[in-house]
């Protein structure tokens, strides 16, 4: 098959698909106006997240027979529509979410101690040690929202302490021995900690708001490393002002414009000013102590990078073999 790369991958990804026997065309540079005019003559196309794979895209593509995103979700493609046209879809959850695991425990830790802002207070000189006394983790109940391969990867990180891991999720009966799975009213009265691992879908689109927070018992840390666009960033402020919310772990933003996509694209080791165009509620989320931020880096480890080729390539060489089409 030829095969059209639109972003930038681990070179695992082409060199496994190459021994394959398929062809792989390099896209990096090509708008996607330019690959439009070309879709005609790939049999699939690998994306991460720099254009939407909308209706347009499919019907300039008669012979495409499969779209591969090297990530988690597929919200990027018009999932729908590619599957009316018979396209397989591949994405890669198993490739990244121990990293995620990772990354939100890290999250979580930072939070309960008070790391980030400990570590710029001693730089400036300033030995604070009453005001940065720590939260231990044992003997919380730590609550998570979505249960799916992100979800249980955390689970499991939670393994080596002393916590209760309850979780949420619209799928029945999917615990396992590192989680429990509660209805709604238990949740919201047992968490003291809340990750986010859900999709962004239309259920699930400004989920975290005034509202919903209010609904929680007692106040709570909260994580997300799933999508910015779940929250509601200006409720998300209140909250922390209210001491609702004890501390935020974020490592997506609800003002990303996709994923891996900054908002600061334009910055590089410039630091931020009155006079940029910054959402009000994303520039006091910024300055508050007991905030901890990320890139959308959270499944983006140098392990990941390569795990998430792997998988792709698997998946894609598992169903079109060697060089067969299909």
């Amino acid at each position: 098959m030829i095969i059209l790369h639109a972003d930038t991958n681990h070179p695992t990804l082409m060199k496994k698909l190459e021994e394959a026997g398929h062809h792989n065309i390099e896209g990096y540079d090509q708008s996607r106006e330019e690959t439009l005019q070309n879709q005609h003559l790939y049999d699939g196309i690998v994306i991460r997240s720099r254009y939407k794979i909308d209706r347009e895209f499919i019907d300039a593509a008669p012979k495409l027979k499969f779209i591969a995103r090297v990530g988690a979700g597929l919200e990027s493609i018009d999932v729908e529509y590619a599957q009316e046209r018979g396209i397989k879809l591949y994405s890669a959850p198993e490739g990244n979410r121990n990293a995620v695991g990772e990354h939100s425990l890290g999250m979580l830790l930072s939070l309960f101690n008070r790391l980030n802002k400990a570590d710029r207070e001693v730089r400036e000189g300033l030995w604070h040690r009453e005001e940065n006394r720590g939260v231990e983790l044992d003997g919380k109940t730590v609550g998570l929202i979505g249960y799916g391969n992100m979800g249980k990867a955390f689970a499991r990180k939670l393994r080596g302490f002393d916590v209760d891991v309850i979780f949420y999720d619209i799928q029945a009966g999917v615990g396992d021995e590192n989680a429990r799975q509660v209805d709604y009213e238990e949740f919201f009265e047992k968490a003291d900690v809340v990750s986010l691992h859900t999709p962004w879908t239309e259920e699930t689109n400004q989920m975290i708001n005034k509202e919903f927070i209010g609904k929680f018992k007692k106040p709570f840390w909260f994580i997300n490393t799933a999508r910015g666009k779940n929250v509601v960033t200006g409720d998300l402020v209140e909250a922390l002002k209210e001491e609702k919310i004890l501390g935020a772990g974020l490592d997506v933003l609800e003002y990303e414009k996709a994923s891996f996509e900054s908002l600061f694209a334009n910055k590089k080791n410039v630091s931020i000013s009155a006079a940029d165009s910054i959402p009000e509620a994303l520039r006091e989320l910024m300055f508050m102590p007991h905030t901890l931020l990320s890139p959308h880096v959270a499944g983006w480890t140098v392990e990941s990078h390569e795990g998430l080729a792997t998988v792709i390539a698997d998946k894609i060489i598992a169903d079109f073999g060697e060089g067969d089409e299909k």
